[in-house]
Parts: structure tokens; C-alpha cells; sequence
């Protein structure tokens, strides 16, 4: 039984540090045997998310379309830049969209017994984390199981190399096994509700 992941970076910017971040961890999680899709949200721009333009117009065609990848997968890796000590407003713009219940759907349906591992990097010393309680907490209170490891990298200006690789193997090996955790929990609950 194939574990499905959806990655994604909660940056627009082109050269973001997080998407790049993003793209390894996917591939972390199909070496770890999932089938793992990155999405550039870039790709699917919305609209700030408001009620009236929902009740007038329904969800925006991009939130449905992400909607979908989410309902079909079994967890996500998500990737946040920490803006202001906190995480990006296209990140939470795209959680709301994403969150709301479209026709056919549960309430919370892309969100709920899902599995999330987060991760966060920035030029700063701290690596994002600060973004990274505050993502953890959104995610739980809509349904989301966070790993309890999260990673956050420090000083991304000299973290990747030009080809966008990490340069320390320390901590490739570090996000591996947090990724390999994420499949193994994503099957094992896959196999529990059989």
C-alpha cells in the first residue's frame, strides 16, 4: 500500500530557500518508498480568502484543485519561511482556502487524520523556527497530526550549495529520517483503518 505526500513551501519567491528545501525532502520521501508530489503554490495563485467572494463566487478553482491533492494524500511535508515570527500569510492563505468544505466533502476533509512533518530554513540564526510552533499549532486545531520533530535551518545563505543541495550531510541525514518517519506512520495508520 503506496503512502501518498503532498510537499509544499509557503513561499512564492522564486529562489525561496523553503522551496528548495521543499524539492530535497519530496525526494527524501520517495527514497523512503512514497509517492510524493511537490507543488509550487505559485502555481495556483487565490485570492485573500474572503467569506463573501466564497458565498457569491464558491471556492476559487485553485483552492479545489489543491483540495483535491490533499484529499488524496495521506500526509504532507510543508516547508515555512518565517515572516515577522511567524509564518507566511500565502501559507495560511492557502490552509484557509484549502480548509473550506467544498460540496460532497466532510468538514475539515483535506486536513483531518492526515500526517504533517514541517520544516523551516532562513539566512537567520534561528532558521525559521519560530514559524514553526505557530504552523504546528494551526495544523493541530484543524485536524493535521504533526510529527513531533521538526527541523528548522539556520544560516540558508550557506546551507544549499548552487545546485540547491544541502552541504551537510549531518543534517541531510537528520531530515531523512524525519521524512522516513512520516511514510512509516503514514502506512502504518494506512494499514490500521484497512
Amino acid at each position: 500500500m503506496t503512502v501518498k505526500l503532498l510537499a509544499f513551501a509557503g513561499s512564492l519567491r522564486k529562489e525561496s530557500f523553503n522551496k528548495k528545501l521543499a524539492k530535497l525532502l519530496a525526494d527524501y520521501g520517495k527514497e523512503a518508498g512514497a509517492e510524493v508530489e511537490f507543488i509550487d503554490l505559485a502555481d495556483l495563485p487565490m485570492p485573500l480568502f474572503n467569506e463573501d467572494d466564497e458565498a457569491e463566487n464558491g471556492i476559487h478553482e485553485n483552492a479545489l484543485k489543491l483540495k483535491q491533492k490533499m484529499n488524496e494524500a495521506d500526509g504532507f511535508i510543508i516547508t515555512s519561511p518565517e515572516y515577522n515570527g511567524s509564518y507566511s500569510g500565502v501559507l495560511k492563505n492557502t490552509i484557509d482556502w484549502a480548509s473550506r468544505q467544498a460540496e460532497g466533502e466532510g468538514i475539515l476533509e483535506s486536513f483531518k487524520d492526515k500526517y504533517a512533518a514541517i520544516f523551516s530554513t532562513s539566512p537567520g540564526a534561528f532558521g525559521g523556527l519560530r514559524s514553526l510552533s505557530q504552523l504546528r499549532l494551526l495544523l493541530s486545531g484543524i485536524g493535521t497530526t504533526v510529527l513531533s520533530t521538526q527541523v528548522a535551518i539556520p544560516k540558508a545563505n550557506d546551507a544549499f550549495d548552487e545546485s540547491g543541495n544541502l552541504v551537510s550531510e549531518k543534517r541531510v541525514s537528520s531530515l531523512q529520517a524525519v521524512v522516513s518517519r512520516l511514510v512509516k506512520t503514514c502506512a502504518a495508520m494506512k494499514t490500521a483503518m484497512k
